[in-house]
């Protein structure tokens, strides 16, 4: 099984990404939300904790206007006595409001998110990624993206969780052309490294800088330590622009 960190640093670009898995010694649980942008306005945002969980928020107003505000504002992590979404788009809300009221989380993704269809940012058509965790050894994860002829393809996840494991979905496949492919196919099964939010979060950063010559596609990493009952132990944000 690959690592989590060698496996990132063979990405070009992949967009936005949910890495979630269980430390190698504990119960405890990670969870990861990643941020690389391409353009000014992807490029202008930074990740901000908040009472109640963890936003994407712009670093530049000005630059924001100029792409989709609508697409890139958002609370990417929430947190509540229910258990933790994470996301990359609005629909946090609507998964942590279902997440309240409905278990097991696979079902209150697939509930949530039945009226949710891809990004509307034609030509790339982004995927809508998603995580819900409710506590226990199992979490839930989604991919809504585009198919042929429009049709919205919705892809839901019951994953394990098992000591040194990880799974990691994107929007993107990593490749940096145009346009950008979306991701498809089950989780990344990869090998977690680290024992701290903060050492997973250092990791992952680290493992998302370019090749020489290459341009610095990265935006934020933020990474939650919780327990096996979605208790928030510890959170660390790295982002590149504080703003």
């Amino acid at each position: 099984m690959e690592k989590q960190t060698t496996y990132l640093s063979g990405l070009e670009y992949p967009g936005r990404f949910i890495l979630a898995g269980q430390f190698k010694s504990g119960d405890e649980v990670c969870l990861v939300y990643g941020l690389t942008g391409r353009s000014p306005a992807s490029q202008a945002r930074r990740l901000v904790k908040k009472e109640n969980g963890i936003w994407v928020e712009p670093t530049d107003p000005e630059l924001i206007l100029r792409g989709k505000p609508e697409l890139l504002i958002y609370p990417a992590i929430m947190y509540s006595s229910a258990g933790i979404v994470v996301s990359n788009g609005k629909h946090t809300n609507e998964i942590m409001g279902t997440l309240e009221t409905v278990r097991p989380p696979v079902v209150a993704l697939a509930r949530a998110l039945r009226e949710w269809k891809y990004e509307p940012d034609e030509p790339i058509y982004t995927p809508r990624i998603s995580l819900a965790f409710a506590g226990g050894f199992n979490l839930a994860m989604s991919v809504i993206r585009r198919g042929e002829f429009g049709s919205v393809i919705r892809n839901y996840f019951e994953l394990p969780l098992v000591p040194g494991k990880g799974w990691l979905i994107m929007t993107y496949m990593g490749i940096n052309v145009d346009p950008l492919p979306s991701f498809f196919g089950e989780p990344i099964s990869l090998e977690m490294v680290g024992q701290t939010a903060e050492e997973v979060a250092q990791g992952v950063y680290a493992s998302l800088a370019p090749a020489p010559g290459k341009p610095d596609f990265r935006v934020a990493v933020a990474s939650l330590r919780t327990s096996a009952d979605s208790q928030i132990q510890e959170i660390k944000i790295i982002n590149r622009n504080e703003g």
